[in-house]
């Protein structure tokens, strides 16, 4: 039996609930201004209601954030490092962006900031930070990015010149736990400048206001107190946390470092012209240090707010490091062990090899130096993305006891729909600065990626969404903060699944998992069915299904009356959705053949909209004279194809899966529902491909796809096309040809217009900052990857195209896959001239060693250059790409095999039926 590692123990503990090791991590967010759960505006404006002026001296209601911080996972004691360059007009305590209507491409941070490596326990996390020595250009960034229109890209912090000649100090970060409650924190500050800087560092310890606003419900707790005890301790009393002392190390440079102390309370007096309700306020340290006001902090030495206040000199190169440490204190606190000395470089020494030795154990061999950095980044990135996250529906719309009542519309207007959802949990983010809220088909690709570290905590968010608290009572699942009412695309279910199969790898399948999700599943696949057939007839209209600007117009608003669409996508994924539920119950099967009854039911469904999908009215939504899906409008009997060519008419080719004749053997009451059904439902046939081949292990597989063999074909041919689909960095969102073929749709003499677009986006739909005219998106082509090796699958050899389109080089559906998945990789690693194409021309990340092996995580990619775009920390969904990684290792050591004349052989078809059209 192999020896269980470290780090897998650790998880073991958390996970079975006998050692807290997930209490304490990387859970503090990056920004809790500008947020929907702070905003209680009376017109919806969340980033005007808390800006970023505001966020220094006003107390927050649902959470907290700071930067690179840590906390416990109720968010009851903060810790994050705070910073002043003598130059800046305020402290740096927390990341810096644009607010929606600032960004000429919506909200974006404005910082470089790199989350470097990671456990699924925290018991080791790392973290970059490079701050400016230069005045950090605030104004500049709102002005200029303001004054550029929606055709120019986004003017970034790099192009101010803040950090040319390496004037600039690289703030890391470095945690490590001795303990589920002892926390061990490094502080390494380094000047990369040619000449001497000072800075100002001020590690601050926080309590989360939970006192202020008389709430009654459990976590309201009454103020804790920190205050000194000895010259650089801290004594922690939390009501609910309990006893904890925080220790400082000693000033790098032989000087003093001073203790501070204040509350986390609103400075009403700045903000509002009103009397504060005691004199020491959240923004204390900002006043005392940058403007000398000594009256500004407690004198007694006590409050809910504390920092120890070292200010270094840096020479040119120099680097200091400052220990600190945060632990439980139990009974007797004078008798702990000494904070720091040798025993602390060995936990760090300690818990970094123990990390080594688990991503060893889950990175194959045959992956090279630039994609273990790829991968491990990537990891880290996921990881440091879970927040704490609070928002309870009911407390916020009606307000709280001791604040102003809300807008009295307030409850008919956003999330009013939503009064039972309590959140109060760690969750998986997309970007803790940009998308610091859950969002729900997100969250699917964060936790299918998760899985192969953390399969555990992958399986506890499944269940957490579909939970009574988030999933609605009609079995609609939350979308996201802005409006949980969206409708996201279905890929929970398929999340579900996968996790499972990838969690069976680590430690058995999990059927109570499966049949628990499977069942809340049931209830939101009705609601579907309910709410989004809108004539009856299994063609599907779910509104804009996270894909923002896609359309030719916003496909989440309510079209005039008697008029509605037809949508392919909407229809595919519940496509998707039918086979994905049918692997399920097939699964679950093997063990309680009650859910054979649940299995004949999704074929039959899936069989409908299949039948729905390409022949009602004729056709379905395919296109005979393009070979293409395409959403439609219909009213009074007429419909009108939008013959616009994007990924919506390739979501069809995702619900694929092959029954193989040696599972139906196991559930005999599915086979003989099955051949029933398609003996006495023949019209149907027609409409799905229903093919049988005989492998040379003599088994026999039937194919439940969309589109018929003909039709998957005609589609790839656009897909693989370099002049379409196709760019260097995967698969495009919307059609090349519309560059100089822009797409005209004209209504009643009105006429819109979709052109090709790249890059970010070129219209106002959903403010703008994301973009599915044309860049490339991680999730929908890790969706096609999955499809395409599923349909090989099936089709072996058999089925060849050309890669690329027109090229004469013919390849398999696997070969093709792997291309895919290696122009996806190569966004991201280094060519030979050790540029990454995801950073575009800027060659500060390839010519600087500070920089070069550093990687950011974008939302979306240029369509033509691969530069990435949008959020440029949404590693949730973009972290796939180590999924690619390991399927790379996987054929590396495949092909490794067989040429040393030890690997299986691979079996082809032998024959086929013929398929329908």
């Amino acid at each position: 039996m192999a020896r269980q590692l470290a780090e897998e123990q650790r998880l073991n503990a958390a996970h079975q609930r006998k050692e807290n090791w997930q209490r304490w991590g990387t859970y503090l967010s990056e920004r809790e201004w500008g947020t929907v759960r702070e905003d209680y505006s009376a017109n919806g404006d969340c980033w005007n209601y808390l800006p970023h002026d505001h966020a220094r001296s006003r107390a927050y209601r649902w959470g907290e954030d700071g930067l690179l911080g840590y906390t416990d996972r109720e968010c009851r004691v903060c810790f994050a490092v705070t910073l002043w360059n003598e130059r800046d007009p305020i402290l740096k305590e927390r990341l810096f962006g644009l607010g929606n209507t600032e960004g000429n491409h919506g909200e974006d941070v404005k910082e470089y900031y790199f989350y470097l490596d990671s456990t699924p326990t925290c018991s080791y996390a790392k973290g970059l930070y490079k701050y400016p020595q230069a005045e950090f250009p605030y104004n500049r960034l709102v002005e200029e990015n303001r004054r550029r229109g929606a055709g120019a890209p986004e003017f970034e912090l790099l192009e101010t010149g803040v950090f040319n000649d390496g004037r600039y100090f690289d703030v890391g970060i470095e945690y490590a736990k001795a303990a589920p409650d002892d926390i061990l924190i490094r502080l390494t500050l380094s000047n990369r400048g040619p000449e001497p800087a000072r800075l100002h560092v001020l590690p601050t310890l926080w309590q989360r206001n939970t006192w202020a606003w008389g709430c009654e419900y459990d976590s309201c707790w009454p103020a804790g107190r920190l205050e000194p005890s000895g010259d650089s301790r801290i004594d922690v009393q939390h009501p609910s946390l309990g006893h904890f002392v925080f220790d400082a190390g000693p000033h790098p440079q032989d000087k003093a470092a001073e203790l501070l102390f204040t509350n986390n309370e609103t400075n009403f007096e700045r903000l509002f012209g009103t009397p504060n309700s005691t004199p020491y306020v959240k923004d204390a340290f900002h006043r005392y240090v940058i403007h000398g006001e000594q009256s500004a902090i407690n004198p007694e030495r006590f409050g809910t707010k504390a920092a120890i206040h070292y200010v270094l000199e840096l020479p040119p190169g120099g680097e200091v490091t400052i220990p600190l440490r945060l632990r439980e204190a139990g009974a007797t606190p004078d008798k702990l062990p000494k904070p720091f000395g040798a025993e602390f470089d060995r936990v760090f020494d300690t818990r970094i090899r123990e990390m080594e030795e688990f991503y060893a154990a889950r990175l194959t061999a045959e992956v090279n130096d630039d994609e273990r950095l790829l991968a491990r980044q990537a990891y880290a990135g996921l990881l440091w993305s879970r927040q704490f996250y609070h928002y309870v529906i009911n407390n916020w719309l009606d307000g709280d006891p001791h604040e102003p009542k809300p807008p009295h519309h307030r409850a008919d207007g956003r999330n009013g729909d939503w009064r039972h959802l309590f959140n109060r949990d760690v969750v998986t983010t997309p970007d803790k600065w940009e998308y610091p809220a859950f969002f729900s088909w997100d969250t699917a690709f964060h936790l299918v990626a998760q899985a192969h570290i953390d399969p555990d905590f992958a399986k506890e968010q499944i269940v957490l969404l579909l939970r009574e608290w988030y999933m609605h009572p009609n079995g609609q699942i939350p979308a996201c903060e802005y409006n949980f009412s969206d409708v996201n695309p279905p890929v929970l279910a398929w999340a579900a699944w996968r996790i499972y199969k990838i969690a069976g790898f680590h430690g058995g399948r999990d059927r109570n998992f499966l049949a628990r999700v499977f069942h809340k599943h049931l209830l939101n696949f009705n609601w579907w069915v309910n709410r989004k057939d809108v004539q009856g007839k299994h063609i599907f209209a779910g509104g804009f299904l996270g894909l923002d600007n896609i359309g030719v117009f916003d496909r989440s608003r309510p079209l005039p009356h008697g008029v509605f669409m037809e949508q392919a996508d909407g229809t595919a994924w519940m496509g998707m959705y039918c086979t994905t539920m049918l692997a399920m119950a097939l699964e679950l099967a093997h063990e309680n053949p009650a859910y054979e009854d649940i299995a004949s039911k999704f074929f039959e469904h899936f069989v409908d909209i299949a039948d729905a999908l390409n022949s009602l009215g004729g056709t379905g939504l395919w296109d005979e004279q393009d070979g293409f899906y395409y959403d439609q409008l219909r009213a009074d009997g007429f419909s009108i194809p939008m013959r616009l060519r994007s990924l919506v008419g390739f979501v069809p080719l995702l619900a694929v899966e092959a029954i193989d004749d040696g599972l139906l053997e196991r559930v005999p009451a599915f086979a003989r529902r099955m051949e029933w059904f398609l003996t006495h439902r023949s019209d149907l046939k027609h409409t799905i491909s229903q093919m049988e081949v005989r492998q040379c292990n003599g088994h026999k597989r039937r194919l439940l796809a969309l589109p018929s063999t003909e039709r998957l074909r005609r589609a790839l041919t656009y897909l693989l096309d370099e002049n379409e689909f196709l760019s260097p960095g995967g698969i495009r969102s919307m059609s090349k040809y519309y560059c100089e073929h822009p797409y005209v749709f004209d209504c009643e003499g009105q006429a819109t217009t979709v052109r090709y677009s790249p890059g970010d986006s070129q219209t106002g739909m959903f403010g703008g900052n994301s973009n599915w005219r044309g860049p490339v998106w991680f999730p929908l082509n890790y969706l096609l990857l999955e499809a395409l090796e599923r349909y090989h699958h099936f089709y072996g050899e058999s089925f060849k195209v050309e890669f690329p389109t027109r090229s004469g080089r013919m390849l398999n559906l696997d070969e093709v896959a792997n291309e895919l998945g290696n122009r996806l990789l190569n966004l991201f690693l280094p060519d030979s001239q050790g540029r990454r194409r995801c950073f575009g021309d800027e060659m500060i990340w390839t010519d600087d060693p500070h920089w070069r092996k550093l990687l950011l995580f974008h939302e979306f990619f240029h369509g033509d250059s691969g530069r990435g775009l949008g959020a440029n920390h949404q590693t949730g969904w973009t972290a796939l790409v180590a999924r690619l990684l390991e399927d790379r290792g996987k054929l590396r050591a495949r092909a490794r095999g067989q040429n040393g004349k030890d690997g299986a052989a691979i079996c082809a078809p032998t024959a086929q039926a013929a398929p329908a059209s």
